[in-house]
């Protein structure tokens, strides 16, 4: 168990530093900047190359409503589903320290006025989306998200082919909804950068864990409907 918490809590590190980093530190590069498409490509990048790194060792969860959706699923043991959430957290905070200590060397950084990559929704969205619009593309697009990673994990065959399309999945989910809510789906890489904004993040927070906890678990169930019975 030690073991496949720690792989849980570097995944979780990798992917939160890696997306969120890419966001805060090169989305509007002057000039230079990878926008919404670097972006989307690099949370994406980031689960692949874990699930391929660490996968093996704790099954590449890297997200509260992941195991939460293969607990509804049936892929997952009820016992384990406490640590691995605590461990994902740990994680994503780690991740938002990290990426707080790098941002915080520009001279003109404010980690409150820029956002900090957070999640938000009302006036807080990088679109303007309302918290009904938020609820629903977060609900949506975690549950189909946990159905691909429950029907792809769960067929021997695709094993090696699992982590392309997770990353390629997490990839599509960014390119729709970063202008909704900036992209949760993993309340995990919610918490580790909405602690260091600050202010209205922490405030909007309990969206972020509510609706992609019931989003994977909705996923898990339908993913369990939708499978071959053995």
């Amino acid at each position: 168990m030690f073991r496949r918490l720690l792989a849980e809590g570097f995944g979780t590190f990798w992917l939160v530093f890696g997306g969120c980093g890419s966001a805060v530190l090169a989305a509007a590069f002057p000039a230079l900047g990878i926008g919404f498409v670097g972006v989307a490509l690099a949370f994406g990048l980031a689960v692949l190359t874990m699930a391929y790194a660490v996968g093996h060792i704790s099954g590449g969860h890297f997200n509260p409503a992941v195991t939460i959706g293969q607990y509804a699923g049936g892929l997952f043991p009820a016992k384990d589903v406490a640590p691995y959430l605590a461990a994902q957290v740990a994680g994503g905070v780690a991740a938002g320290a990290v990426l707080y200590a790098v941002a915080s060397g520009a001279a003109d950084f404010s980690a409150t006025a820029s956002g900090f990559a957070s999640n938000g929704y009302g006036e807080h969205s990088p679109g303007g989306y309302s918290l009904l619009a938020g609820i629903t593309i977060e609900f949506v697009l975690t549950a189909m998200f946990v159905v691909i990673i429950n029907n792809v994990a769960s067929r021997p065959a695709l094993s090696g082919f699992a982590p392309i399309a997770i990353g390629l999945a997490l990839t599509l989910i960014h390119l729709v909804s970063i202008p909704v809510t900036n992209t949760s789906v993993n309340p995990a890489r919610s918490t580790g950068v909405a602690l260091f904004q600050g202010g209205w993040a922490i405030e909007q927070l309990w969206m972020f864990w509510l609706v992609p906890i019931v989003g994977g678990a909705v996923g898990g169930i339908v993913s369990r409907a939708l499978r071959t019975p053995a």
